[in-house]
């Protein structure tokens, strides 16, 4: 049984939901249908003609990109410019491509929890905070009977979480009242008698990811027929997430050490660096992609350095007068999510007989000669 676009979808985005993603960024699907079955998924981290005809050749219907095949609103759509032919190929072999861009960097596994992980940093924090996850207030109220049954329905589809504590709940038993109209069927009682029922009220934080998850946990669980339960707003703040992040190396090592270990870790043939390569460094931020404009944030985060993607002259320039050491990995190495998205889709899919394949094809545009 294959599963279904939106199904592979939906499980691909408890990793990195869209309300991640910052202001304007495109993100989603941008080509094709969900609508179907999906044979194969490519992972990938730019949509070319090289990979699209991978897609082909493997029988994939489905590519899950970092970067944007459509950056903004078409004027027209003609077949005769590269672009035009590459959606032309897309819509013909029937392949829907959808993107994960910064929702993917932001999110907790994401890539640059990747990046860190390579790196074998520890401690981790944000460089940069961008989301606040929202918290709501279940309230339910539930028979004795099915009291522990409600609880955990709700606790194995994520909610009760606050901070770094799980289960969290409050329960207080009292005497529930109604009374079934006709042509209901009632688990308790009958039809056009009032019932009083020893229930109890079970109140739990859910989160804005798992809230329809864990109302329809909490919904099959129970037992009644109409059931009554309420969400309430809340002025606790949940998980804060962001772009970036800092963290230290297990010892301290040379900026010509981690020049070295950067180059082995994500697979790059050079690097650029700005700074003492004898310097000895122990805290590190990374960023995926272009981060030079993040050089700030790691200054004040207390970083040695900053690994990134795509640094300016200037921005070397102001980087040397402020004493922070930068080491230019190329945008490229987001590369990473590839082999990363493509190893937590299949994990979710294995009860499918959809697969999952990371992309073979080298994006890099540069030739280091």
């Amino acid at each position: 049984m294959f599963a279904k676009g939106q199904t592979v979808i939906q499980l691909f985005e408890q990793l990195a939901p869209k309300h991640y993603a910052m202001p304007d960024d495109k993100i989603g699907l941008q080509l094709g249908s969900l609508q179907k079955e999906i044979q194969k998924v490519l992972v990938a981290l730019d949509v070319n003609d090289e990979v699209v005809e991978e897609a082909i050749r493997l029988g994939a219907n489905l590519i899950i990109a970092h970067h944007a095949i459509i950056f903004r609103a078409l004027a027209h759509l003609q077949t005769d410019t590269p672009a035009g032919r590459l959606y032309e190929k897309l819509i013909k072999n029937d392949i829907a491509v959808y993107i994960a861009h910064t929702n993917l960097d932001v999110a907790e596994g994401g890539v640059n929890d990747m990046m860190a992980d390579k790196l074998g940093l520890k401690e981790l924090t944000h460089l940069e905070d961008v989301h606040t996850e929202k918290l709501q207030k279940l309230v339910v109220f539930v028979p004795e009977t099915h009291h522990q049954a409600v609880l955990d329905a709700l606790f194995t589809a994520g909610a009760g979480w606050i901070g770094q504590y799980s289960h969290c709940s409050f329960n207080i038993p009292g005497t529930g009242t109604f009374l079934p109209q006709e042509g209901t069927h009632p688990y308790i009682g009958e039809a056009g008698k009032l019932e009083r029922v020893q229930e109890v009220r079970v109140e739990t934080i859910v989160t804005a990811s798992v809230q329809r998850k864990a109302v329809q946990a909490m919904l099959k669980a129970h037992p009644y027929e109409e059931v009554a339960y309420d969400l309430y707003p809340m002025d606790l703040k949940g998980r804060v997430f962001g772009l970036g992040r800092v963290g230290k190396l297990p010892a301290p090592m040379t900026l010509r050490e981690l020049t070295e270990l950067a180059k082995t870790a994500f697979d790059v043939p050079m690097v650029r660096v700005v700074g003492d390569l004898t310097r000895p460094i122990r805290k590190v931020a990374v960023l995926g992609g272009s981060g030079g404009r993040y050089m700030r944030h790691a200054m004040f985060a207390g970083a040695d350095v900053l690994v990134t993607g795509d640094i300016d002259y200037h921005t070397a320039h102001d980087a040397l007068a402020a004493g922070l050491t930068l080491i230019d990995v190329g945008h490229n190495v987001e590369k990473i999510m590839k082999r990363g998205v493509a190893d937590y889709l299949a994990a979710q899919l294995t009860k499918t007989d959809t697969q999952v394949l990371a992309s073979e094809v080298n994006t890099e545009p540069f030739q280091f000669i």
